[in-house]
């Protein structure tokens, strides 16, 4: 027998697959096709402390081997995800979940983390500093060491549980910026969010999406995945969730060998809602193929 278990900032995961927020909702509409309980853990929809809209439309374009989104951070704020989102997840899902919150100020990313942290089923935290398609937060956060660090500092001075921040894989160096977060205190860090794309429409010879660029993922962005993946793991001590194009039981064995403790499966829920499901049923096969008994030992393992 084959064990799937993994362990992230002390809390043990039945295997490692993790939805990636914003291609999962909050779970109950995933939960009216399969159970989504099969699942490690998931992250939920990008919370921020004011209700969203999001970006004007259209604002998805189809690529090669990809997409390109820029939803915005479409959210109805924290208050009416405690009030509404959560307690409908409660009914379907068991186990402790993930919340990806995002600021426009370290002010909003604290008073959000400390909303949410009083909510029992909230493991972990994803801080999001890398949303590649909002202006003036997100992403500038996570582009600069000292701006990922202050938000870091603040949000762990307002939460006991773990703290996970999810870096931008548009810098020139992914491991300053995870060595920051790290000595500021991070519990965990996770990569990669969506590389900054455009798509052009030839007949209008305009760009396809609303906001002009958006955030890039897929398939195609899974090498610089890896790479950041495997380069981070170098460089910290703290668990790593990597994501980005990961669409098989391979891709999530070779993320796992870069250093993933974790693993984050984003756009193909999009291609596929029972994407998750197939991987892990997929994932004992895999293993066994390769030799491998037990999944938490190859983490880092191409090191």
């Amino acid at each position: 027998m084959v064990s799937l278990k993994t362990e992230l900032c002390g809390i043990e995961l039945d295997n490692p697959l993790i939805p990636a927020s914003g291609t999962f909702g909050f779970g109950y509409e995933f939960a009216e096709i399969y159970d989504i309980n099969m699942l490690g853990s998931f992250s939920f929809k990008g919370t921020t402390k004011d209700p969203r809209f999001g970006n004007p439309t259209p604002r998805i374009a189809e690529c090669d081997r990809g997409m390109i989104n820029s939803v915005g951070l479409q959210n109805p704020g924290v208050e009416k995800v405690i009030e509404n989102e959560l307690p409908k997840l409660k009914r379907c899902f068991s186990k402790p979940v993930m919340a990806n919150v995002s600021g426009f100020s370290v002010e909003e990313y604290v008073y959000t983390v400390e909303r949410l942290d009083k909510e029992e089923q909230i493991g972990w935290f994803e801080v999001n500093v890398s949303c590649p398609n909002v202006h003036g937060g997100g992403m500038s956060f996570g582009t600069s060491p000292e701006a990922a660090s202050s938000v870091v500092r603040a949000v762990k001075a307002v939460t006991k549980k773990p703290v996970i921040v999810k870096l931008s894989p548009n810098v020139t160096d992914i491991v300053a910026i995870a060595k920051a977060c790290e000595e500021a205190g991070a519990d965990g860090i996770s990569l990669i969010n969506t590389l900054l794309g455009m798509k052009i429409d030839l007949k209008s010879k305009k760009p396809v999406v609303a906001n002009k660029m958006g955030g890039f993922s897929g398939p195609a962005i899974k090498p610089v995945a890896i790479r950041m993946v495997y380069q981070v793991y170098e460089a910290v001590k703290i668990p790593i969730v990597g994501g980005g194009g990961i669409s098989s039981a391979e891709d999530v064995i070779e993320m796992m060998l870069a250093g993933a403790s974790a693993v984050e499966i984003g756009a193909a829920n999009l291609v596929d809602p029972m994407a998750c499901p197939k991987i892990i049923e997929d994932l004992p096969r895999v293993m066994e193929k390769y030799g491998i008994k037990n999944l938490k030992d190859i983490i880092g393992g191409a090191h």
